[in-house]
């Protein structure tokens, strides 16, 4: 890059920006890393402190946090010594903060050590490993997310429950509304922001549906690239929260913010690509699902339950699962068609479209992590051809259920020894001693509810 003009590299950013830019000066750079629970990290600069090919630094212990901030001591080499990690861009990431006063960019950034390794903890790195691993068999994976999220009204006080939001009509509302267009109108100016946020960082959203829940919302992102639509989700849960707080509301993606209303979910639909024809992997010549469909759907029901903890992170997470409230979220890694009762659900489509919804996943998890899961599982039924179990068209059974607790799924997630070596088992094991402080933490909270029931009942 010329010394003459450091600032070259503006020229080469995508068109949305440039639009976004409109000829104004760019005022700052935010240049972000996902940590192990998807939240943004990283270091802001004006524009004329920042380059692609000048080195930044953060250190690893950014890894070594639970979501409450705090450390985690670990079994780990000089641990304290907080050696940094080197941040590279990926210019193909780089897009505007649409919420910023000034012209700001967003850039995400991969992680190296000092040796110009890549930092195997870190989440994007995590999904990267699982796609080469699909690429030496000649695979391409096709990802297509679903977000569902509240928006509710501003909440400063943890011991305080969280209420629906007020609408246009000013009224709070605590009905269901499932697809119902004028529960979607009256949050008009909030998803009306999320558009227009969306479409100045150049980001497409393929439809917006009212889910279940009172302010329930969900948006549907169109498929492609799995790394590409995690870091979609990345930036899209950044975009939906500062639309909400611009319109008096907070967006949560919390698995299950009120007691009384349906969790939200990710769901992952997911399917294979043969890189050299494109041809869906899933469907042969004469359109009927292929063994590598059926394998991959039998490496989900065996693997999945093993990787709990990526697809529901937190102790919250479990709750959506309740069954008094829990609206289609499945208790099970059965499998059917079109039968939304099941974890793993094929949707009515073409041979070309034949696919596997995954809708165990719930929103408030790292969207790298719970791809590079998800795949993995499937990845692995193909390589090892495991059978799936029959299809189920009714309600499954007890055979298929999934851990119920934080506390089941991190032990079952401790023994996953395969997935431990197609995951790095270094990777792995941080992420199990993260998860296990952030319950060792929940565990010495007292509740409310003990509080008002215990205090002076006993």
């Amino acid at each position: 890059m010329s010394n003459s003009n450091p600032l070259a590299w503006l020229d080469n950013l995508p068109e949305a920006f440039q639009e976004y830019r409109n000829g104004r000066k760019l005022d700052e750079v935010e240049c972000i890393v996902p940590d192990l629970n998807g939240m943004s990290r990283g270091k802001a600069m004006p524009v004329s402190k920042f380059s692609p090919d000048k080195p930044i630094f953060l250190p690893v212990s950014i890894f070594y946090q639970t979501i409450t901030g705090e450390d985690v001591e670990m079994d780990i080499e000089n641990q304290w010594a907080e050696s940094d990690m080197e941040l590279r861009p990926d210019m193909s990431t780089a897009m505007a903060v649409p919420w910023a006063k000034e012209a700001t960019l967003q850039i995400i950034h991969d992680l190296y050590n000092a040796d110009g390794s890549a930092v195997r903890v870190a989440p994007r790195n995590v999904l990267k490993r699982v796609l080469a691993m699909y690429a030496e068999q000649g695979w391409k994976p096709v990802a297509a997310p679903e977000l569902e999220f509240y928006l509710i009204q501003p909440n400063v006080d943890p011991n305080e429950p969280i209420e629906p939001p007020v609408g246009r009509t000013g009224r709070s509302g605590m009905a269901r509304q499932s697809y119902s267009m004028s529960a979607v109108d009256e949050y008009g100016p909030v998803i009306d922001t999320i558009y227009d946020y969306a479409e100045d960082a150049g980001l497409h959203i393929d439809s917006v549906i009212q889910e279940d829940g009172a302010g329930q919302i969900e948006i549907n992102l169109t498929h492609g690239d799995p790394l590409w639509l995690a870091d979609q989700v990345f930036y899209f849960k950044r975009i939906i929260k500062e639309a909400a707080l611009n319109n008096g509301m907070f967006a949560t993606f919390m698995a299950k913010p009120m007691r009384d209303q349906p969790g939200s979910a990710m769901h992952i639909h997911q399917s294979v690509v043969d890189i050299s024809t494109g041809k869906n992997i899933f469907s042969d010549e004469n359109g009927d699902a292929t063994d590598l469909f059926h394998w991959f759907i039998g490496g989900s029901q065996k693997y999945l339950p093993q990787v709990m903890p990526f697809l529901a992170p937190n102790v919250n997470s479990y709750r959506r699962f309740e069954s008094d409230t829990n609206s289609s979220a499945p208790t099970n890694m059965a499998w059917g068609f079109d039968n939304r009762s099941t974890g793993l659900r094929v949707p009515n489509a073409g041979a070309q479209d034949r696919r596997l919804e995954n809708r165990v996943v719930g929103v408030d998890t790292n969207p790298y992590l719970a791809l590079a899961a998800s795949l993995i599982c499937g990845y692995l039924g193909m390589v090892n051809k495991i059978d799936p179990a029959p299809a189920v068209a009714g309600e499954p059974d007890d055979e298929f259920a999934i851990p119920t607790t934080f506390d089941e799924a991190l032990h079952l997630f401790e023994d996953a020894e395969e997935i431990y070596q197609a995951l790095g088992p270094e990777f792995c094991e941080l992420y199990s001693q993260v998860k296990q402080e952030e319950l060792h933490q929940f565990h010495r909270e007292i509740s409310p509810w003990e509080r008002e029931h215990l205090l002076l009942n006993v």
